[in-house]
């Protein structure tokens, strides 16, 4: 047999979601979530980001609440 006669098929690297299972919500991600709804921290977080977004231009950006937590979690 000679090198690369053969062809090997490749599969498919497309998930559909239906095909996912859905899971529970990590009790730790649920608390952390409803402690920093009650610190209204989301709002706090885009006030404080505000100035640094630009007003025109570009895509919509990541919620700041959500890229902080990110950072937290990461």
């Amino acid at each position: 047999m000679a090198l690369g006669r053969r062809r090997q098929k490749q599969t498919s690297m497309w998930v559909e979601t239906s095909q996912l299972q859905a899971r529970g919500r990590h009790p730790f991600y649920t608390r952390l979530n409803e402690i920093l709804d009650r610190a209204k921290f989301d709002g706090y977080a885009e006030r404080i980001c505000r100035k640094y977004y630009a007003t025109t231009g570009g895509r919509p950006s990541i919620p700041p609440g959500v890229y902080f937590r990110c950072f937290l979690l990461g």
